[in-house]
């Protein structure tokens, strides 16, 4: 486990690939907000 934190906090393509996990994580729960938004704003009328 020290390895796999080490290569994700010290090296460079560990960084962009952690950045990369939660950028795709955000928008996947940002785009399911907006949905669930949408559905209930149509539901509303």
């Amino acid at each position: 486990m020290d390895v796999l934190m080490k290569l994700l906090f010290a090296t460079d393509i560990g960084l962009l690939s952690l950045f990369t996990i939660v950028f795709l994580i955000s928008m996947g729960l940002f785009i399911w907000w907006r949905i669930n938004k949408n559905i209930q704003e149509e539901e509303r009328g």
